[in-house]
C-alpha cells in the first residue's frame, strides 16, 4: 500500500489523492507499489538551505528528492519501507504536479542529469497519463 504524507500547504496544489497518483505512477516505473513517501511544499529560503546542505549547490531550486531506503528490498512489507522525501518549492515551480512526478522518478533512482534523456522523456510520458 502506498502512504503519501503532504505537509504544508501550497497555492494551486494538485489534491491529495492527485499527489498520491502521480506518486503511484513514478514508483509502478520503478516496480515499486508501496511504502511511505511525504511531500512537502517549502519556502524558497527553505530550499535553497537544502540545496546548499545536501548538493552543494547554491540558491533556489524546484524540486529536491531525499531517497531514505534506496536498496529497498522488492519482499519487504510495504509499510516498512521509507522511500523518501519529495521537496518542492511552488514559488520556483512551473507545473506542481510535473514536480511531484519528477521528484518521485529521482526517489525510484532515476537521473536526469546522469542518463541519456530517459528519465525527462518518461516524466513527459507520464505527465499525459
Amino acid at each position: 500500500m502506498l502512504d503519501v504524507e503532504v505537509i504544508g500547504v501550497a497555492a494551486g496544489a494538485p489534491p491529495a489523492a492527485e499527489i498520491e497518483r502521480l506518486v503511484g505512477l513514478a514508483l509502478a516505473s520503478g516496480g515499486i507499489d508501496g511504502g511511505h513517501v511525504a511531500v512537502e511544499w517549502v519556502t524558497p529560503e527553505r530550499i535553497a538551505a537544502l540545496n546548499s546542505a545536501h548538493r552543494g549547490r547554491e540558491g533556489v531550486t524546484d524540486v529536491l528528492s531525499f531517497p531514505i531506503d534506496e536498496d529497498l528490498d522488492p519482499s519487504a512489507p510495504d509499510d516498512q519501507r521509507e522511500l523518501g522525501d519529495i521537496v518542492i518549492c511552488p514559488e520556483e515551480t512551473e507545473d506542481l504536479r510535473e514536480a511531484v512526478l519528477h521528484g518521485a522518478l529521482h526517489l525510484v533512482g532515476m537521473d536526469h542529469e546522469t542518463d541519456d534523456g530517459e528519465m525527462l522523456a518518461l516524466q513527459a510520458e507520464l505527465m499525459t497519463w
